[in-house]
């Protein structure tokens, strides 16, 4: 069964453009390395370590950097121990629909007041507070500034980091460098740690969609080795790394000064990220990398099964970015219109929760947060104002009468 798997998988009509056998390009060891997919097995083990690496990162490094910073978190409400509503919450729904409230209060002889406040509060509970966010952000943020700068010093001097048709010269008979090699395993097995984190994560908006990005560009990474696209790979890694960490910038690195309360400092980061967004993913990865694989490609080799599925998954990856560019530019116009970043457009739902419900909650919960004697204290204060206007009204009144009493005389 094995044997015939195998023999199906990699078969030289889905991996080798035509003509060409698996004899063809095999190495001698003077020659170099060729890719080999038992070369990715190290990526789980990988993955598994940046998990871990992560954990002790977060917290020996991003945390006091966030007390540092003066990254605060806000204080909220617990809910009380409600059993028949804690039930409802983690089995059907957190946010129960009016009829579900008239139920709920019926079983626990509460009010569909008290409900919803109980139902708020308990979402509330739920967010992730800033610092959870902030060291998330830092631990993207160091590992997209090493991934660029790294990749970047393994290419500057490669013939295709100039010259694109470099990539396909002599493909598929291509040797893979121990730098190179180590750049695809070291973002592959990344990636493949933020989708086995991907649960415990902030959720945010685009959830879905980063699900789906992150799985196509596993996808990518592990077929693009397997089938010997190097060069043209490591050309995308690279784009994706100079904008990701600045991605990280307003989603992350820039949310981490958000998070610190450096508003200006976000929105001039802001700036810049929205215009290397916007020309990397827009005009560099589509006009370069894309042109580069569907077209430029055809002049070396005749289109095959490996072709048309690695370019369906950059253009998968090509729409992603438009997405997040819409996104962007919605931000640019409040940028724009209203003078600053009002609210990344990729943050208005964390946690399962909008930041709206949770804009709307906060009178509320601060007036629930008042206790009984600032409220009485308020009411009071508020009647002796009364009084006193009312005082000095008669006081005003009496004075006009009696200036007015030795004319009538």
């Amino acid at each position: 069964m094995e044997a015939l798997l195998n023999e199906w998988l990699w078969q030289e009509e889905f991996w080798l453009p035509p003509g060409i056998r698996w004899r063809d390009i095999e190495m001698k060891e003077d020659e170099g390395r060729f890719p080999l997919p038992r070369d990715l097995v190290y990526t789980l083990p990988l993955a598994f370590a940046f998990i871990a690496l992560r954990y002790v990162f977060e917290r020996l490094v991003a945390l006091p950097l966030s007390r540092i910073l003066g990254v605060k978190d806000r204080i909220r409400i617990g809910a009380p121990s409600i059993p028949k509503l804690e039930a409802f919450y983690k089995q059907n729904s957190r946010q129960p629909s009016q009829s579900e409230v008239v139920s709920l209060g019926k079983q626990c002889g509460l009010s569909q007041r008290k409900i919803h406040t109980w139902f708020r509060h308990r979402r509330n509970q739920d967010r992730p507070s800033n610092t959870k966010k902030f060291c998330e952000a830092s631990w993207r943020f160091v590992f997209y500034v090493v991934a660029f700068t790294a990749g970047l010093g393994s290419l500057i001097n490669t013939p295709w980091f100039w010259d694109h048709r470099e990539c396909w010269r002599g493909y598929p008979k291509q040797p893979v460098s121990e730098a190179h090699y180590w750049y695809y395993v070291l973002e592959m097995s990344f990636y493949l740690s933020l989708l086995l984190c991907v649960s415990v994560d902030v959720k945010r908006k685009d959830f879905k969609e980063q699900v789906i990005h992150h799985i196509a560009t596993l996808f990518l990474i592990g077929f693009s080795y397997c089938g010997n696209y190097v060069r043209v790979g490591t050309l995308v890694m690279l784009v994706h790394d100079s904008s990701d960490f600045l991605l990280e910038q307003h989603h992350k690195s820039a949310k981490m000064f958000h998070y610190a309360v450096w508003t200006r400092t976000c929105d001039s980061l802001f700036v810049v990220f929205a215009l290397v967004f916007l020309v990397t993913r827009l005009v560099v990865f589509p006009g370069r990398v894309i042109h580069t694989t569907l077209v430029v490609s055809l002049e070396f080799f005749q289109p095959f099964l490996g072709y048309y599925f690695f370019n369906a998954l950059l253009l998968v990856l090509q729409a992603l970015h438009v997405f997040w560019a819409y996104l962007i530019l919605r931000m640019v116009y409040k940028f724009v219109f209203l003078g600053k970043v009002e609210r990344d457009e990729r943050s208005d739902e964390e946690s399962n929760v909008d930041e709206e419900e949770e804009e709307e909650d906060e009178p509320e919960d601060e007036g629930e947060e008042c206790s009984w004697e600032q409220r009485k204290g308020a009411i009071n204060s508020k009647l002796a104002s009364l009084a006193n206007n009312c005082v000095l009204n008669n006081l005003t009144n009496q004075r006009n009468i009696s200036s007015r009493l030795p004319k009538a005389r």
